[in-house]
């Protein structure tokens, strides 16, 4: 949480340093953007694996840690993994 959290303080920062500029095409690129944000959360297609009884117990509790289902944070981390975004803590 602490790296989203100086992420959002960079972007108020840049922001009020006046390093943003409003879109010509600000309604037709939301709506390109908002299509692009639908195809990617749609949840269309189910798998099925299998994992050891320990990987699954660990899901499940770092699930409960973060207040969801273990299924929407396997979909998360996948999710994370496909689009490049999964960092590996040193």
């Amino acid at each position: 949480m602490k790296n989203e959290k100086n992420y959002e303080k960079e972007i108020i920062e840049s922001y009020d340093k006046g390093e943003w500029e409003s879109h010509e095409d600000f309604r037709e690129k939301r709506a390109e953007y908002a299509e692009y944000a639908a195809a990617t959360f749609k949840k269309d297609k189910m798998i099925n694996i299998r994992i050891s009884d320990n990987d699954l117990t660990g899901l499940k509790v770092k699930a409960r840690e973060e207040g969801i289902p273990y299924p929407t944070l396997v979909s998360s981390v996948l999710h994370k993994y496909v689009s490049g975004r999964l960092v590996e803590r040193s």
